[in-house]
C-alpha cells in the first residue's frame, strides 16, 4: 500500500489500516478496499476531481433512495467512502427489475431547468451544466459538441466525423422533438458502476449527475448490454416512453457516451460513433 495514502487515511479516520486490496479502477483512478483496526471497511479512491464526485454522492444521498456510498472524507485527489457489499458485471433478472424501480424513481425527481447548479464530471472529464430550458440545445452544445471537441483536440476524433456531428447538432430540434422534461440522472449507469447481490441492487457508484432527458440514461444502459428486457419491462410500467426512443433516439443518445470513451480511450469508439451517424443519415 502506498505509504502516503496509509498516512492520510489513518490521520483522517483515526484508525490504522490493517489490510489493503486493490480494486478495479482502470486507467482513470486508483481504488482500494481498506480494512481498519476498528472494524470498519472503507474504499479509498485516488484521482482527479474527487471533491466533485463527493458532492455528487451527497446530492444523490440527500434527494434519492439510491444506495450510494457514504462519503467519509474528500479533497480534490482523495475520496474515502463506506464499503458497499456487492459485485459488478452481470445482473440477475430480479436485480434488473429492482434497478428499474430505483432508476424510475430517480427520473421522477425533476427540476425547472436542464443542467445543474454546478458543473460535474463523467470519469475525469468535466460536464458543463448551465441552466437551460431547451433540452435539444443543451444536449447539442453541452454534451455532443463539447465532448466531440475534446475528443478531436486529443487527436482521437477525425475532423470528418466532427463535421457530421455538427450537422446533426444543426438539426437537433427536429431529432429531439418529443418534449422531454428535466429528470435527475445518475449519468454513468453501466455495469461496472452497478453493484448487486442476488436479486437486489446494493450500490450505484461513480455518478455524473445533472438534470436531463431520462432517455439519455436509458440509452447509455444499453451500450454495453448492461440491462435487457426485464429492466425495460419494469421501467416502462413506472414511466412510459414517447414513441421513437427504441427506433431512433436511443442510437442518437449513444453518441454521447461513445464520444466520452473516444476522448478517454480512442480506439474503436470513434468508429462506433461513425456507424451511428451513418445509420441516422449524417
Amino acid at each position: 500500500m502506498n505509504p502516503l495514502l496509509r498516512k492520510a487515511v489513518e490521520k483522517v479516520l483515526g484508525a490504522a489500516v490493517v489490510r489493503a486490496t486493490m480494486l478495479g479502477g482502470g486507467s482513470l483512478a486508483s481504488v482500494s478496499r481498506l480494512e481498519l483496526d476498528d472494524g470498519r471497511i472503507i474504499v479509498a479512491k485516488r484521482g482527479d476531481n474527487l471533491a466533485v464526485e463527493a458532492w455528487m454522492l451527497r446530492y444523490l444521498s440527500s434527494r434519492t433512495d439510491l444506495p450510494v456510498p457514504d462519503v467519509l472524507y474528500q479533497d480534490d485527489h482523495l475520496l474515502l467512502m463506506g464499503w458497499i457489499d456487492g459485485t459488478s458485471g452481470g445482473l440477475s433478472v430480479g436485480a434488473e427489475r429492482d434497478l428499474a424501480g430505483r432508476v424510475a424513481r430517480l427520473h421522477d425527481i425533476g427540476e425547472a431547468l436542464f443542467g445543474l447548479e454546478r458543473d460535474t464530471v463523467i470519469g475525469p472529464l468535466v460536464q458543463p451544466n448551465p441552466a437551460m430550458d431547451a433540452w435539444p440545445a443543451f444536449f447539442a452544445e453541452h454534451r455532443l459538441l463539447h465532448m466531440a471537441r475534446l475528443a478531436m483536440e486529443a487527436g482521437h476524433l477525425p475532423v470528418a466525423i466532427m463535421r457530421r456531428i455538427e450537422m446533426l447538432a444543426e438539426r437537433i430540434d427536429q431529432e429531439l422533438d418529443h418534449g422531454p422534461r428535466p429528470s435527475l440522472l445518475h449519468g454513468d449507469l453501466w455495469g461496472g458502476n452497478i453493484l448487486s447481490r442476488g436479486d437486489r441492487v446494493t450500490g450505484l457508484i461513480d455518478p455524473a449527475i445533472y438534470y436531463g432527458d431520462a432517455e439519455i440514461e436509458l440509452a447509455f444502459m444499453t451500450l454495453f448490454q448492461t440491462v435487457g428486457s426485464a429492466f425495460f419491462e419494469a421501467y416502462l410500467a413506472h414511466r412510459p416512453l414517447a414513441p421513437g426512443f427504441f427506433e431512433r433516439r436511443r442510437r442518437l443518445y449513444l453518441l454521447y457516451p461513445l464520444l466520452v470513451h473516444t476522448r478517454l480511450f480512442g480506439g474503436s469508439y470513434a468508429a462506433q460513433a461513425d456507424r451511428i451517424l451513418k445509420d441516422l443519415g449524417y
